[in-house]
């Protein structure tokens, strides 16, 4: 019995291998955060730091949106966040009642060496491909992510939470570690 009912056995096929390089993506990335331990970082707190840094200025009730997460959570991850010194509360500019979330500098160098670290475990991978691998692979990655932003932008309509896929970070549930 198939795993994805109405799928063609190619999509079938293809939607399989995009799972296992996510599972293998997830390990690269586990690497990545083992390599930038300039500070200790959760997967949540990394998630929020990204979500932070695509949207800065963001506040509270818009990050736990994004990290499909409830407020009181995201605000107990938030505390963390800047208890480590990678995020800031400010005062927002056009509502006194308001609170943005903004990376400090800490927190900026903190995803820097983060993604050099991960660069460099794709990277190596990338390197052991042909080149016609590599030009395919970039092919249908970009496929991919306007695949990703047509059904984010459906999702939306349909008047659903935002769905993962944004520039650089995917998000879920926000746990609270």
């Amino acid at each position: 019995m198939s795993r994805f009912p109405g799928q063609s056995y190619a999509r079938e096929q293809v939607t399989e291998a995009t799972l296992a390089a996510s599972e293998l993506l997830e390990v690269l990335w586990g690497r990545g955060q083992e390599t930038a331990r300039s500070a200790q970082v959760s997967t949540s707190q990394l998630r929020a730091l990204l979500v932070i840094e695509e949207h800065e200025g963001t506040n509270l009730r818009a990050l736990a949106d994004e990290l499909g997460s409830r407020p009181p959570a995201v605000s107990r991850l938030c505390d963390r966040l800047e208890a480590l010194g990678l995020a800031e509360r400010c005062q927002s500019a056009t509502s006194r009642r308001e609170v943005e979330l903004r990376l400090s500098l800490r927190g900026r160098a903190f995803l820097e060496e983060y993604r050099a670290a991960r660069t460099g475990e794709v990277a190596a991978i990338v390197a052991r491909m042909d080149p016609a691998q590599v030009a395919d692979l970039a092919s249908g990655l970009a496929a991919f992510r306007r695949a990703a932003a047509l059904h984010r932008t459906a999702q939306e309509a349909k008047g659903g939470r935002p769905v993962a896929g944004r520039r650089r970070f995917g998000a879920d549930s926000a746990d609270t570690a």
